[in-house]
């Protein structure tokens, strides 16, 4: 009977899902994560932004406004500022500042 050399103890490596199939497109928010890996001052910047817009007392804050406010502050040349990313940033701004919920509107998403 053959007898298992492996060792008592093995780590499993977390295996890379992607959330789309075999031969289709990434999805928005596969696209959406990968652009905000690889550029994590963009979200830094949304939240300097939304905090600038609240303590001048606004009560609202709209993300395609503010990434406008971004392209004109961004060096000439980088590129990447997409608008279908504007519901992803702020839900991530209401998941990592829950207070500000109340000043972005959000609508139910249809799709991942």
């Amino acid at each position: 009977m053959p007898t298992s050399h492996a060792p008592a103890e093995q780590s499993v490596l977390p295996i890379s899902r992607p959330s789309f199939r075999a031969g289709s497109r990434p999805t928005l928010t596969d696209r959406f994560l990968a652009f905000d890996a690889e550029h994590p001052y963009v979200y830094r910047a949304l939240e300097r932004l939304t905090a600038d817009r609240l303590a001048t007392g606004a009560t609202r804050v709209g993300l395609k406004a503010l990434f406008e406010d971004l392209r004109w502050q961004l060096p000439v040349g980088v590129r990447g500022l997409n608008n279908n990313f504007t519901a992803l940033y702020a839900r991530k701004l209401i998941e990592d500042h829950p207070y500000w919920a109340s000043a972005f509107e959000l609508r139910r998403r249809r799709t991942l």
